[in-house]
């Protein structure tokens, strides 16, 4: 079973000196990577902080950088964060959310998966 997973960010990180990192890892979240996360200050005082703190749980290597941290985590730009957040939950298996709708040309009823990450 495969449980670190390589990435290539969109975007890239840019560090304080102006350099991009754009080639890491990510490893499989564990039970105690959420629970650690949810009892953080700062996810307590601001829930939507879990997936920074839960990212800089789960990745391992971000080249050129000597660790992963909620501040890296934070400094990303909007593209990859979503990416990375897309990338936790596919290698996670976490279920996308699905959304039933109408075609409104052929009023045919279909469900589709709702991806906040992506177009597509």
């Amino acid at each position: 079973m495969e449980t670190v997973y390589e990435f290539d960010l969109p975007k890239g990180y840019l560090d304080s000196a102006g350099e991009i990192h754009k080639h890491g890892k990510m490893r499989l979240a564990t039970a105690g990577d959420e629970i650690t996360a949810t009892r953080d200050p700062r996810v307590l005082s601001n829930p939507s902080y879990l997936t920074i703190v839960l990212l800089s749980k789960v990745i391992t290597e971000l080249e050129g950088l000597g660790s992963v941290t909620p501040a890296n985590i934070e400094r990303m730009f909007t593209a990859d964060l979503a990416f990375l957040q897309d990338m936790y939950q596919r290698i996670n298996d976490i279920e996308i959310p699905q959304m039933n709708v109408v075609c409104p040309q052929c009023g045919h009823q279909h469900t589709v998966p709702i991806n906040f990450t992506r177009e597509g």
